[in-house]
C-alpha cells in the first residue's frame, strides 16, 4: 500500500469533522443526517475517473472504510478541480465543490453550471495583487508565473491592471512544468541582469522550489518578492536553505478563521476509536513505524516485529499534521462541506427572512456564496516573511484584500508592521527612472516602456507644479517662470528711468553736454559786435550753438516711463532740432565755398554772398524734416506699449514708433544731409587757410556719419531700455562730436583773438 500524503490526510479528516459538526447541530439540516464517501484519486486521471464511476452508479470493486448501504443519489461532490474528473461530473449534472486548483476553463459557466469553487478567483488575485504594487508606489516589477493556468491566468490579469495603474512590466518569465534545468537556469540569469527590485511570483511552491534553489546559488539578493497564495505561506520555500532570500516577502493568503475545536477533533484521533478506519490505521502505522494488532494491513516502511504500544498520540507526531500555520486548503474543505450543507438546508427548511438564525437569516457563522461564474468572492490576508529572533520565518498578517469591497476600500495595508529584506523599516523603490521633479516633465524614450523617460526641463515661461508631470503649462503673458520652473511669478517691468543709474547718468551728461554749447553761446553773444565773432558769420553761428545746446537735451524727452505725449515728441523733437544743426552746418559749408569762389575777379556769385542764403537753405531743408514728421505723425503716430515677448522674463514699456518707415526716412533724411556736408566740405578741403574751415566741417561730418552708421546694427541688436539708451548714445555722441570738431579747434584762436583786440583798442 502507497503512504497517505500527510496533508491530504488532514483534508479527510476536515471533511468528516465537518460532517460530524453539521450532524450535531440542531439548526443545518434538522432531521437529516449528511453522510459520504471517500475515494482517493492518488493524483492520478484514470483513477480519478474511475473513482467518479464509483461515486455515481455506486458499483465498485474495492473494500472502502465508509460507505452506506442503501444508495441514494448524491447531494454533491468535493473535488480537487481536475479538468477531466470535473467534466465527466458535469455530463452527469452533479454539483461540485473545488476545494483545492481550478483550471481556468471550468470558469466558463454556461459549459459547467454545476462546478463552483471555494477558492477566490483568479482575476481577483490578480487585481488585488496589482493594487498592491501599486499601494507602495513601485512602477517597475518583474513577473514570474507558472506556464499553466493557474500562473498565466494570474499573470494576464496583472498586467491589464498593472498598465491601468500605471505600472510597467520589465519580464515576464514561464516557470517551465514539467520542470527543466536549462530552462530554469536561463530565467535566473534574466533576472540576475534585470534592474527590477520588485518581483510578482505566480506559482504553486512545487515548481517554484527549483527556482529559488537555483537564485539562491547565482547569490541574487536584494529582490522584493511578491507572492500569490500558491506559495506565500509555503513552509516548503521557508527552510534555512532558501529563506534568506525570500525575507521581506509580501503575498496574498487565503482568508481562514481559527479552528480550535478541529486542532482538538486531529488531537483526540486514536485507531482504538475507529478500528474500521483504514485511512487512520495506515496513517498511524505509518508515522509511528510500528503495526497495529489484529489487522492485515502493513506498511513497506514498518518492521513486521515492531508493534505499536498503544500509548502514542497524534500530538507525538512531528510532521505538518498540526501545523495551524497553513489551513488555507483545509479551510478550503471545510468551508465546500459548509456550502453544501447550507445549500442544502436552504432547500428543505429555509424561508429568506424567517430563518432561525440572528435576523432571520439562513446562515451560521461565515457567510459562504458564489458569483456568476461559480467563484467564491474574494479575500485574502497580506502576510510578510519576517525573521525572528529564533533565525525561522514567520508570516505576519500586514492587511487584507477583500475583492467584494469598493474600490479604494478593498485594499488595507500596516505598512508599519512591514520588514522589508535585511529587517530594513524603509519601503524599497522600484522604478525605472527617477520621478521627475516640479520644473520638469516626462519624455516618453523611444522603444522603452512608459515607466522608463527622460526628465526634460520647462522651457523658459512654462512651468510644472508636479512631480512627473507629462506636459509643462505655459505662464500668462504677465508672468513668468521662475529659476525652478515651477511657479509663475509677475514679470519685472523695464523701462529707462531716472532713478536707476544708467537714467541718471545719461541725464546728467545730457544737462553737462548742453551747458557747454550754451556757454560758447554766451561769449559769442557778449562779444557779437567784434570783428572776429561777425567775420565767423554770428547769426549763423548763434543758431547752429542753439541747436548743439537742444540736441543733447532731446534725449531726457526718451528717459521715463513711456507716455502717449513722450512718445509723440521725442523722435520728431530729435529729427528736426538734429536736421537743423545739420542743415547750419550745410548752409556754413556752401558759404564758405561761395565765399572763396566769390573772391575771384570777376565771379558772378558775390551775390549770394551774405545772410540771404543760409537762411533759405536752413529754412527750406529744416521744413521738409518738418513735413516729413508731420506726416509721420498724422499717419501713424507713435504710441505707448507694453512689450510682454521682446524680452525673457519682462514686460517692457516702450514706445512704438507706429511706422517703421517714417521712422528711417527721418533718419535717412538727416544722413543725406550729412552726406552733402561731408561731400562738399571734403572737396574744398583745400582752400586756402583764410578758408581752411572747411576741414573742421568735413572731420565733424564724417564723425557725425560714422556715429549714425555704428547706432543702426546697435539699434536693431538691443531690446528695452538699452535699446533707448544707444540712441541717448548716439544723440550725445553726435552732438559732441559736432561740437568739439566744429568749435574746439579755433576756440583757443577765438579766446586768444578775443582778449588781443581789446587789449589793441585799450592801447
Amino acid at each position: 500500500m502507497d503512504m497517505i500524503n500527510v496533508r491530504t490526510y488532514r483534508w479527510l479528516n476536515t471533511m468528516i469533522f465537518a460532517i460530524k459538526e453539521i450532524n450535531a447541530d440542531p439548526y443545518i439540516l434538522p432531521n437529516i443526517t449528511l453522510g459520504y464517501r471517500i475515494y482517493d484519486s492518488c493524483v492520478v486521471v484514470p483513477q480519478g475517473i474511475d473513482a467518479i464511476h464509483w461515486l455515481v452508479t455506486g458499483h465498485d470493486q474495492m473494500d472502502l472504510s465508509y460507505s452506506c448501504s442503501n444508495h441514494t443519489r448524491l447531494a454533491a461532490v468535493i473535488t480537487d478541480g481536475v479538468l477531466s474528473t470535473s467534466f465527466l461530473l458535469g455530463v452527469y449534472s452533479y454539483p461540485q465543490i473545488n476545494y483545492f486548483t481550478k483550471t481556468q476553463s471550468l470558469n466558463k459557466k454556461r459549459e459547467f453550471p454545476s462546478f463552483f469553487t471555494i477558492l477566490p478567483s483568479v482575476m481577483s488575485q490578480g487585481l488585488g495583487l496589482a493594487r498592491l504594487v501599486k499601494f507602495f508606489s513601485w512602477t517597475w516589477v518583474g513577473i514570474l508565473a507558472d506556464d499553466d493556468d493557474y500562473g498565466q491566468g494570474i499573470s494576464t490579469v496583472f498586467v491589464q491592471e498593472a498598465k491601468a495603474l500605471g505600472i510597467c512590466i520589465e519580464f515576464i518569465e514561464r516557470i517551465p512544468i514539467p520542470y527543466s534545468e536549462d530552462l530554469v537556469r536561463h530565467i535566473v540569469e534574466n533576472i540576475k541582469a534585470s534592474t527590477v527590485k520588485v518581483i510578482a511570483v505566480f506559482s504553486w511552491e512545487a515548481n517554484l522550489y527549483p527556482v529559488m534553489k537555483e537564485i539562491e546559488r547565482q547569490d541574487i539578493t536584494g529582490k522584493v518578492w511578491i507572492g500569490s497564495e500558491g506559495w506565500s505561506n509555503s513552509r516548503v520555500m521557508s527552510t534555512n536553505e532558501t529563506f534568506k532570500i525570500l525575507t521581506g516577502t509580501v503575498g496574498f493568503t487565503i482568508h481562514i478563521r481559527e479552528m480550535p475545536v478541529f486542532i482538538k477533533y486531529l488531537l483526540s484521533l486514536h485507531p482504538s476509536k475507529a478500528p474500521q478506519d483504514q485511512f487512520l490505521r495506515q496513517f498511524w502505522e505509518q508515522e509511528f513505524k510500528c503495526k497495529l494488532p489484529e489487522t492485515n494491513s502493513s506498511s513497506h516502511s514498518v518492521e513486521e516485529t515492531l508493534y505499536c504500544k498503544g500509548n502514542e498520540e497524534v500530538a507525538m507526531m512531528n510532521n505538518i499534521f498540526l501545523d495551524i500555520t497553513n489551513l488555507r486548503f483545509t479551510y478550503n474543505t471545510y468551508n465546500a462541506i459548509y456550502a453544501v450543507a447550507y445549500a442544502l438546508h436552504n432547500l428543505s427548511t429555509c424561508k429568506p427572512g424567517k430563518g432561525p438564525f440572528e435576523g432571520g437569516s439562513c446562515a451560521n457563522g461565515e457567510d459562504i456564496y458564489f458569483d456568476e461564474n461559480g467563484n467564491l468572492p474574494s479575500i485574502y490576508d497580506i502576510v510578510n516573511w519576517q525573521l525572528t529572533t529564533e533565525g525561522d520565518i514567520q508570516y505576519v498578517k500586514v492587511g487584507s484584500f477583500d475583492y467584494n469591497m469598493g474600490l479604494g476600500n478593498n485594499l488595507i495595508v500596516n505598512e508599519s508592521a512591514i520588514k522589508w529584506p535585511a529587517g530594513k523599516r524603509e519601503r524599497p523603490i522600484s522604478i525605472c527612472t527617477t520621478s521627475c521633479l516640479p520644473g520638469s516633465r516626462k519624455a516618453p524614450i523611444r522603444g522603452r516602456p512608459v515607466c522608463c523617460f527622460d526628465c526634460i526641463p520647462c522651457s523658459d515661461g512654462e512651468i510644472s507644479n508636479e512631480t512627473d508631470a507629462t506636459s509643462c503649462l505655459r505662464c500668462p503673458d504677465d508672468h513668468w517662470s521662475n529659476k525652478r520652473r515651477n511657479a509663475c511669478i509677475p514679470k519685472v517691468v523695464e523701462f529707462l528711468s531716472y532713478e536707476e543709474p544708467l537714467g541718471t547718468t545719461l541725464a546728467s551728461l545730457s544737462v553737462l553736454t548742453s551747458t557747454v554749447p550754451s556757454l560758447i553761446l554766451c561769449v559769442f553773444m557778449w562779444h557779437g559786435d567784434t570783428p572776429i565773432v561777425k567775420a565767423n558769420n554770428r547769426q549763423l553761428s548763434y543758431v547752429l550753438l542753439c541747436a548743439l545746446t537742444l540736441c543733447p537735451l532731446c534725449s531726457l524727452i526718451f528717459i521715463g516711463k513711456p507716455s502717449p505725449a513722450s512718445c509723440l515728441l521725442r523722435q520728431t523733437t530729435f529729427g528736426i532740432i538734429f536736421t537743423l544743426s545739420v542743415s547750419c552746418v550745410l548752409a556754413k559749408t556752401i558759404i564758405v565755398v561761395i565765399a572763396f569762389k566769390a573772391s575771384k575777379p570777376g565771379s558772378k556769385l558775390h551775390k549770394w554772398v551774405g545772410s540771404k542764403l543760409p537762411n533759405t537753405i536752413i529754412f527750406f531743408t529744416t521744413l521738409i524734416q518738418v513735413g516729413i514728421c508731420s506726416v509721420w505723425l498724422l499717419c501713424a503716430p507713435p504710441f505707448p506699449e507694453t512689450n510682454m515677448k521682446a524680452q525673457v522674463g519682462k514686460i517692457i514699456l516702450e514706445c512704438n514708433e507706429g511706422s517703421t518707415l517714417a521712422l528711417w526716412c527721418m533718419m535717412g533724411y538727416m544722413g543725406i544731409l550729412a552726406s552733402i556736408s561731408f561731400l562738399v566740405a571734403f572737396l574744398a578741403r583745400k582752400l586756402p587757410d583764410s578758408f581752411n574751415e572747411t576741414k573742421y566741417i568735413t572731420f565733424s561730418m564724417l564723425l557725425f556719419v560714422s556715429v549714425w552708421l555704428s547706432f543702426v546694427p546697435a539699434y536693431l541688436s538691443t531690446r528695452g531700455k538699452y535699446m533707448v539708451a544707444v540712441e541717448i548714445f548716439a544723440i550725445l555722441s553726435s552732438s559732441t562730436g559736432l561740437l568739439g570738431c566744429f568749435f574746439f579747434p579755433k576756440s583757443h584762436t577765438y579766446s586768444v583773438k578775443l582778449i588781443i583786440v581789446p587789449l589793441v583798442y585799450f592801447k
